[in-house]
């Protein structure tokens, strides 16, 4: 895809796409997305679209006849005018069996409702705000001032000990089986590496030295890119492992025979997200596990 930036800034940009027939939009309702009948994404043409709260330039494939991408953000009553029998799909559950394109346009347009619908007033004034610029700015109404998307960042590490077991943890949210990597968001004025070290310690006692980094998922829940990293124990420093009762509620290190042998016990991050990805990356391959399917 491209996200084709310079075109937001034409004026009648989304009345010109709705007038083109070969547009495509995707509809999202309540953070999910229309179904086809095979549970894919349903793109529609802008004919088959009901009125929608606000539009969202998406982009535009690049293959040889670009194909523009618009999602839609539909209220209730509009929701419930496609008909009973529509079925609509979150993300997390859908993102594994979606299309590269199809998960990212998804993607982008829960990530970039999110901020609409939590940006619909001015932070200075108190005033509401419209959307412009093919829904990628809003505008306040009763001056110039603009508000421009933004996300929060996020680490994830995989925390392996000297025995290269990794860590993983309970997080209160979750049921008491669920278990994933350490994460948390970077603070202001901190590094990528200092909130590796800080939040490891922070949620779990333990002192990480060495991250390093591996790669980054944009997680639209409702508006962060997680960045991942892997890390391991320092030596020179004492740790105590101790959840801290809060965000993390338990604590355990796995070895790799030991994490096949608990499969039955416990739930890994899905295969959607990238908790997973590093675990397998630790693993040496995929991780096979039936709940999956």
């Amino acid at each position: 895809m491209d996200r084709d930036y310079l075109a937001r800034s034409r004026p009648d940009l989304l009345d010109e796409l709705w007038a083109d027939g070969s547009t495509r939009v995707l509809l999202l309702h309540n953070g999910e997305a229309l179904l086809t009948a095979g549970g894919g994404l349903a793109l529609l043409p802008p004919a088959d679209v009901p009125a929608a709260e606000y539009l969202i330039y998406l982009g535009r494939s690049t293959d040889e006849a670009p194909t523009a991408y618009v999602a839609a953000k539909l209220t209730a009553d509009a929701a419930s005018a496609i008909g009973g029998s529509a079925e609509w799909g979150n993300l997390r559950a859908l993102g594994a069996s979606l299309s590269d394109r199809d998960a990212g346009l998804f993607t982008e347009a829960l990530a970039m409702a999110n901020w609409h619908d939590s940006h619909r007033f001015s932070p200075r004034s108190g005033r509401p705000t419209l959307p412009v610029l093919g829904g990628w700015v809003r505008k306040a109404v009763d001056d110039d001032h603009q508000l421009f998307p933004r996300t929060d960042a996020a680490i994830i590490v995989g925390v392996t000990d000297a025995d290269d077991r990794i860590l993983l943890g309970s997080n209160a949210l979750w049921k008491s089986n669920r278990y994933s990597l350490l994460a948390g968001f970077v603070e202001p004025g901190e590094s990528l590496e200092s909130a590796v070290v800080r939040e490891v310690f922070e949620e779990s006692g333990v002192r990480v030295a060495r991250p390093v980094y591996l790669g980054s998922q944009p997680w639209p829940f409702p508006a962060s890119i997680m960045l991942g990293f892997r890390a391991v124990v320092d030596p020179d420093r004492q740790s105590t492992l101790r959840p801290d009762g809060e965000e993390i509620l338990d604590l355990r290190w796995f070895s790799r025979e030991e994490l096949v042998a608990s499969l039955d016990e416990i739930a890994l991050p899905g295969p959607t997200s990238i908790a997973r990805a590093i675990l397998e990356d630790w693993f040496g391959a995929p991780i096979i596990d039936r709940r999956d399917w």
